[in-house]
């Protein structure tokens, strides 16, 4: 990429390291991430209380703006997808996800212009991965959300295109931009990261220290299956990746939520929801029950309502706190698996 960074992608120990290079006090850091977070500026220039001179330099060295918006598809307070356009005009989609009774928003965010892994019922990876974000491009996302709301939204959902933990670094920077104190402050138990199962990924988090939620697509009762709907599957078994997420539970006390989408005929046979309780029988967890939404590249249909309400029970007869969702945004192709990386 031969474009500047964003200012949105720094921390604020990377903004006292560049105050220091340009010969200014340490608080100019506080400064310049109060005016990005709190009050959500929208240029250099609107930074009244630093000198003129040195928002020149920071106009000089960074963007402010790393993505503009270019269509909007929903209407304000229902389900919304949002479609960037990135510096290298790459395109993403992000989702706002409103729950009205709970007076809450979750933005859905992508991390990718595409993704590698290629599941059988997921728009995002059907043609491969181009690039990964930066994380100034993903704190973008978040902000023209808090734009679209008129505040920041309530939970973060690393669910977007792409995988997280193959954009790893980028990604935890991103976390710990929303999350700090002085910035938008999101908890970290309403950031969530999803994987669809890279185990080194799952490895690293583990040691971070950090709360934030983390999800892991299982969407398979069994290796074959799994392997048949999820190629990751062949790099980390679902043995492997089981392993390495009751290693995850131990070692952080957090509880993991498994996302399980229905396909009719695949995967939500009652014996096959017994193999699911007897596979995450060894740890604590969560299991979010997600109907299928069309794919233009998947034949795969969702179960009726009786099939996908015996597979919630027998989940939930076992005890293992199981949620049967309705997927939201299927009309604007903005649910779970619809997301894709266009081009203009």
């Amino acid at each position: 990429m031969n474009f500047k960074p964003s200012i949105h992608g720094l921390l604020p120990e990377d903004l006292e390291a560049f105050c220091k290079e340009k010969g200014q006090p340490a608080f100019r850091a506080k400064q310049i991430f109060d005016w990005l977070y709190v009050k959500r500026v929208s240029s250099f220039d609107e930074m009244q209380n630093l000198p003129a001179p040195f928002r020149a330099q920071l106009a000089e060295q960074f963007v402010f703006q790393c993505l503009e918006k270019i269509e909007t598809t929903g209407g304000s307070g229902e389900t919304q997808k949002l479609l960037f356009k990135l510096g290298d005009n790459e395109l993403i989609e992000t989702v706002i996800i409103p729950a009205p009774r709970r007076k809450k928003n979750t933005v859905c965010i992508s991390s990718q212009v595409g993704c590698v892994y290629g599941c059988a019922f997921c728009a995002s990876g059907q043609k491969g991965v181009i690039r990964n974000l930066t994380a100034g491009e993903i704190i973008g996302e978040v902000l023209e959300v808090a734009n679209v709301l008129g505040g920041r939204p309530d939970n973060v959902v690393f669910m977007g295109i792409g995988e997280p933990f193959d954009n790893y670094d980028e990604v935890m920077k991103a976390v710990r931009i929303l999350n700090h104190p002085d910035g938008l402050g999101i908890g970290a138990r309403r950031i969530t990261i999803s994987t669809c199962g890279v185990v080194p990924g799952i490895q690293r988090l583990a040691e971070e220290g950090l709360q934030v939620e983390l999800s892991v697509s299982l969407h398979a009762p069994d290796e074959e299956v799994r392997a048949k709907l999820m190629p990751v599957n062949e790099t980390w078994p679902m043995a492997e990746l089981l392993d390495a997420c009751r290693a995850y539970t131990e070692k952080t006390n957090r509880i993991i939520t498994f996302e399980y989408i229905l396909i009719k005929g695949i995967n939500d046979a009652p014996e096959q929801a017994r193999e699911l309780v007897r596979r995450l029988s060894r740890f604590p967890s969560r299991v979010n029950l997600i109907p299928l939404s069309p794919v233009e590249e998947f034949d795969g249909e969702r179960p009726d309502s009786e099939t996908m309400k015996t597979f919630f029970q027998i989940l939930e007869k076992a005890g293992i706190n199981t949620t049967l969702r309705d997927s939201k945004g299927s009309a604007l192709k903005a649910a779970c698996g619809q997301l894709r990386a266009r081009r203009l």
